[in-house]
């Protein structure tokens, strides 16, 4: 069915930047969150930052906050994922995601996004 599309992964070096686009093939409602989550080989997929109606901030999680910015186009159904001082670490497989989230507190929270991307892949060499 209706599947997200990232891109703008690729590799670079230790302190560099990348910008991540999400796109959705059809309109979605601004009702519904976007979140960006990353996967490294045999990890968990983790959730990195969200943006949802009623609030032109994003919601991260702590240890990016400072390097990683999230953004929403609604009217072009396109987030974005700006990633600054890359490190070594934030090597993975970097996923979009929407849904509704029932409570604030599941807006990083896989198991809260319907519908998912394939992935592009983040690599950051030293």
């Amino acid at each position: 069915q209706v599947q997200l599309v990232e891109s703008g992964g690729g590799s670079v070096q230790a302190g560099g930047s990348l910008r991540l686009s999400c796109a959705s093939p059809i309109y979605i409602d601004g009702r519904y969150c976007v979140g960006w989550f990353r996967q490294a080989p045999g990890k968990e997929r983790k959730g990195v930052a969200a943006i949802c109606p009623g609030s032109e901030y994003g919601y991260y999680v702590d240890s990016l906050k400072d390097r990683f910015t999230i953004s929403r186009d609604n009217a072009n159904n396109t987030a974005y994922l700006q990633m600054n001082s890359l490190k070594p670490e934030d090597t993975a497989m970097y996923y979009c995601a929407a849904g509704l989230p029932a409570i604030d507190s599941y807006r990083l929270i896989a198991g809260a996004y319907n519908y998912w991307g394939q992935g592009t892949q983040v690599t950051v060499s030293s």
